[in-house]
C-alpha cells in the first residue's frame, strides 16, 4: 500500500527457490541472527493473522453477487467459493469474517451446517463450513455490518459532487474479512468474478477488468483472471466518470476533479513504459486510478488494474505524483511477487519503494531522484529513532499484534535502502537483471523472507562473493536500525536550501529575502522539516508573511507548516489547522498534528474539537489510530 506512507515518507511528494504458494508450509525458521529468543519460534510460512485452513483445503476461487444498500450501509448477497482439497482428511474449510452476518451456507442447492465462532479483538471470528460429500464448492448468503471496518460509507455532503453518496473499501492488511467471508491471507491467491448491484445513478469499479463504457444501469460486472491476494479485492461506487491518460491507463473520479487529476497524473502511462523496460511486462492488462474522496485513510493503495489514490496528492504541478509511481511498481513487487505473510511485508513495500525511486529518476530525472531520497532518507531516521528495537526490524515479529502495526518506514525506506546498497556493491544493470528474473521466477507467488533469501544466496550472493556476504544482508532483515555504513543519500539542491535557513535563522536576512523562485516542492519540505523545533512568534510571523504558508494549497507543505504552527502555538494558523483536519482524513498528513496537539491541555481541546466535527466522514482506521490522542 502506501500508507502507507507514514511520518514524513515525501517519496516523490512518502522474499525456498521455485516454491508455489501452493506449497508454503509452516516449518520452524532457523536462527539466522542472535535478536529475540522469540525469532527462533516463529513458523515460516505460518499467518498468525488469519484462522483460516489454507494448508488443508484452499479457496482459488470466488464468485460475489452483492446489493449496495446506500441507506441501511450494508452490502448483501453471496460469495460462492471454490475450493481445493489439500489434505485428504480434511473434513472442513475455515474462513475468516469479522461483523458478518452469516444467513446460510449451501452447497449442491442444499443448506449446510455451519459454526461461526466466538470473535477474536482483531482477527474476527472463524468460520467453519463442513466439506460437502461432493463438488468443491459453497455458498455463503450473508450481509456486512454497518461498521465494517474495511469498508467506508460517505453521505453526499462528504464527497466532493455534494450529490450521491460513496463507497469504498479498503481490505489491507486483514479487513477483507469485514466484506467477504474467505481465507484472508497474503498466501492465499484467488481468481474471482463478481456482479455488483447498485442505484442506477452510480458507477460501480473494481480492483478487476474495468469497461470504461460501461452502461450505467447500477448492475456491474467483473472479472479478475490472474490470482491475487485477500487484500486486493476492492470496490468503489459513487458519481464516477473517466477520462483516458494513454493507450492502457486512464482516471475515474467524481466530475468536479476528473480533469484536475487526468493533467495531474498524465505521465502514469509513461511511467508503466519506463517500468517495462527496466523490470519486464506488466502482466494486468490496464493500469486505471481512482480518486477517492479526502477520508481514504492512505496515500494509495495497489489494487490491481485500479490503485486507489488520495485527492490529497494533485497539487497542480505533479510535485507528489511519486505515490502514482509507487502504486505502479507494486504491479510489480507486491501484486505479481507477494509477502506470504505481514512479517514479511518489507518484500512488497522495500521492493515497491526501490522501484519508485527508479521510475522517478527515468521520468523526472536524477535531480529530484537525490531529493526524494534525501527525504526519504530522514523520514527514515525519523522512525529509527522513535521506534522500539523490535519494530526497527524488516523481518517484524507480529505475532499477537495487528498487523496494521508494521505500517513504518522501516518496511518501506529500511528495504529500499537495502536493495541500493546492494545495488551499489553488484551495480545498477546487474541489479536490474536480478530484479527481472525475480519477478519471472516468483510471478503471482507469495514468498517468504526465508524463501527470498535462499534465492537471492543462490542467484546474486553467489555470484558476488567478493561483494556481497549473507552476515551483512542478515544484518539488514533480522536487526534493528540502520546497518554501519550503508548507503546516504545526498543531494546539491538542499546545500542552498540549509544555506538559506541558516542565514535566515541567524539573522542575516529576512523571509522575504529569500530567493525561493526556483525551490521545488521537496526543497520546501526540507526548508521546513529541518527547522529547529522551537521558533519565536516573531520567526514565524516573518516566514508566513513572506511565503503564505499557512493558506498553501500543497498539502504536503500545509502539513509540515501546520506541524511547526503547533509546536510554537502559532495562532494564527490555527483556523487553518482545524480546517485541515476536519476535511483531510489520510493518516500520514493528519496524525502527526493530533499527537503533536494531545502533548498540552490547550491544544488537546483543538484537537477534540476538530476530531468530533470530522470523525463521521474519518474512516475507521484514521478513527482508530487517532482516538487516543482527544481522550
Amino acid at each position: 500500500m502506501l500508507n502507507k506512507f507514514t511520518g514524513l515518507v515525501i517519496v516523490g511528494l512518502t522474499l525456498l527457490s521455485g516454491c508455489s504458494d501452493n506449497n508454503v508450509k509452516p516449518t520452524t525458521t532457523k536462527p539466522v541472527t542472535e535478536t529475540t529468543s522469540q525469532t527462533n519460534q516463529i513458523q515460516v510460512g505460518k499467518d498468525y493473522h488469519s484462522q483460516s485452513n489454507p494448508e488443508q483445503v484452499k479457496v482459488t476461487h470466488i464468485d460475489l453477487d452483492l446489493t449496495v444498500d446506500f441507506d441501511h450501509k450494508v452490502m448483501s448477497g453471496y460469495a460462492e467459493l471454490t475450493f481445493d482439497k489439500k489434505d485428504p482428511k480434511a473434513t472442513s474449510l475455515i474462513v475468516d469474517t469479522r461483523d458478518l452476518t452469516i444467513n446460510s451456507v449451501t452447497a449442491n442447492g442444499q443448506k449446510i451446517d455451519f459454526d461461526l465462532h466466538d470473535a477474536d479483538d482483531f482477527l474476527g471470528a472463524a468460520l467453519e463450513i463442513p466439506l460437502p460429500d461432493s463438488g468443491n464448492k459453497v455458498k455463503i448468503n450473508y450481509a456486512t455490518s454497518p461498521q465494517a471496518s474495511g469498508v467506508q460509507w460517505l453521505t453526499p455532503a462528504q464527497t466532493a459532487g455534494k450529490k450521491y453518496p460513496f463507497l469504498f473499501t479498503q481490505a489491507q492488511a486483514i479487513h477483507a474479512r469485514s466484506f467477504i467471508p474467505l481465507q484472508d491471507s497474503p498466501q492465499v491467491r484467488v481468481t474471482y468474478k463478481a456482479t455488483i448491484r447498485t442505484p442506477k445513478e452510480l458507477l460501480a469499479v473494481m480492483s478487476a477488468s474495468n469497461d470504461p463504457n460501461t452502461e450505467r444501469d447500477g448492475v456491474y460486472e467483473f472479472n479478475m483472471p490472474q490470482p491475487i491476494p485477500s487484500y486486493l479485492i476492492a470496490l468503489g461506487v459513487g458519481d464516477l466518470h473517466f477520462k483516458a491518460m494513454g493507450e492502457r491507463t486512464g482516471v475515474y473520479a467524481e466530475p468536479s476533479i476528473l480533469d484536475a487529476a487526468a493533467a495531474e497524473f498524465e505521465d502514469t502511462e509513461s511511467m508503466l513504459i519506463a517500468t517495462e523496460k527496466l523490470y519486464g511486462p506488466y502482466r494486468w492488462d490496464r493500469y486505471d486510478l481512482l480518486i477517492l474522496p479526502p477520508s481514504f485513510p492512505f496515500g494509495g493503495m495497489e489494487n490491481p488494474r485500479l490503485s486507489f489514490i488520495t485527492p490529497t496528492v494533485i497539487a497542480g504541478d505533479k510535485s507528489l505524483v511519486s505515490l502514482i509511481a509507487h502504486e505502479l511498481a507494486h504491479s510489480w513487487s507486491g501484486n505479481t511477487v507477494t509477502n506470504a505473510t505481514w512479517r514479511d511485508l518489507w518484500l512488497n513495500e522495500g521492493f515497491t519503494t526501490y522501484l519508485t525511486y527508479r521510475i522517478m529518476e527515468n521520468v523526472y530525472g536524477k535531480d529530484r531522484y537525490k531529493q526524494e531520497a534525501v527525504l526519504g532518507y530522514q523520514s527514515l531516521e525519523a522512525d529509527v529513532t522513535n521506534l522500539t528495537d523490535k519494530d526497527q526490524i524488516l523481518a517484524i515479529d507480529l505475532r499477537g499484534r495487528d498487523p496494521d502495526d508494521v505500517f513504518s518506514d522501516i518496511p518501506y525506506e529500511k528495504g529500499a535502502l537495502f536493495l541500493r546498497e546492494v545495488e551499489q556493491k553488484i551495480g545498477r544493470d546487474n541489479m536490474d537483471a536480478f530484479l527481472m528474473e525475480y519477478f519471472q521466477h516468483f510471478k503471482f507467488q507469495s514468498i517468504t523472507t526465508d524463501e527470498f533469501l535462499a534465492y537471492f544466496k543462490k542467484h546474486v550472493v553467489a555470484n558476488y562473493p567478493d561483494k556481497l556476504d549473507m552476515d551483512r544482508i542478515n544484518q539488514w532483515i533480522f536487526e534493528p536500525g540502520v546497518p554501519q555504513g550503508a548507503p546516504m543519500p545526498e543531494s546539491n539542491a538542499f546545500s542552498i536550501v540549509d544555506n538559506a535557513r541558516n542565514n535566515w535563522l541567524n539573522g542575516e536576512v529576512n523571509a522575504n529575502q529569500i530567493d525561493t523562485q526556483n525551490w521545488t516542492v521537496h526543497q520546501w519540505l526540507y526548508f521546513l522539516n529541518n527547522m529547529p523545533d522551537e521558533l519565536s512568534l516573531e520567526q514565524l510571523h516573518d516566514l508566513d508573511r513572506a511565503f503564505n504558508l499557512t493558506e498553501s494549497h500543497n498539502n504536503e507543505i500545509a502539513h509540515s507548516w501546520l506541524l511547526i504552527a503547533v509546536k510554537n502555538w502559532y495562532q494564527p494558523a490555527f483556523p487553518r489547522l482545524h480546517d485541515y483536519l476536519v476535511h483531510i482524513g489520510r493518516n500520514k498528513l493528519v496524525k502527526p498534528l493530533y499527537k503533536a496537539l494531545s502533548k498540552t491541555v490547550e491544544g488537546k481541546a483543538i484537537a477534540k474539537k476538530a476530531f468530533d466535527e470530522a470523525k463521521a466522514g474519518y474512516h475507521p482506521l484514521t478513527v482508530k489510530a487517532n482516538q487516543g490522542f482527544v481522550e
